[in-house]
């Protein structure tokens, strides 16, 4: 029985295990997607998001803190380079998420051996899916298309109605 066991061993050692997470959250930091399988992306999902919670956190506090918080975040990821990029980059544009820095996508099985393949990514960077979310328009089910169109008619009535007014008073002003 596994009562309370919730760290998924992926088949490794301890040592190894630690290592691919590491390696896999500094390629995440640095190239804010990858493609790997479903249990690692979880599994890495559980590894990442607390370091990214600790580099904003940073943002908001002193420097000293902001020091301790880089070395903790140094000890899991063992890369300059990923830490400066988390602290900076990564930090700044997941300022006002309270939560959920990363997205599984997922692919199908791989070809090889079957393997559930999926993608995940750091969701503020993913430029197609927030221009998309930009681009739709929302629109409420009460309000039919007739009723808002009537009320753009009445609404440019009104300012055209404003605007000769103001007119009338500025040829009376003269």
């Amino acid at each position: 029985m596994r009562h309370g066991k919730k760290v998924n061993h992926l088949g490794r050692t301890a040592s190894h295990r630690k290592a691919m997470l590491a390696n896999m959250a500094t390629s995440l930091i640095l190239h804010k997607r990858i493609k790997t399988t479903v249990a690692k992306a979880k599994a890495l999902k559980k590894y990442v998001e607390p370091l990214i919670t600790r580099a904003k956190a940073e943002n908001n506090t002193t420097i000293e803190k902001s020091t301790h918080n880089r070395r903790v975040v140094f000890s899991y990821l063992r890369n300059k380079e990923g830490v400066k990029e988390l602290f900076s980059t990564v930090a700044e544009k997941v300022g006002d998420r309270p939560g959920g820095y990363t997205r599984i996508i997922k692919l199908g099985q791989r070809y090889g051996d079957a393997a559930e393949m999926c993608l995940i990514e750091l969701v503020d960077f993913n430029e197609t899916l927030l221009q998309e979310s930009t681009a739709k328009k929302k629109r409420t089910r009460r309000k039919s298309k007739k009723t808002t169109e009537a009320a753009a008619e009445v609404e440019t009535k009104e300012t055209k109605e404003e605007a000769a007014g103001n007119n009338e008073a500025s040829s009376e002003e003269e």
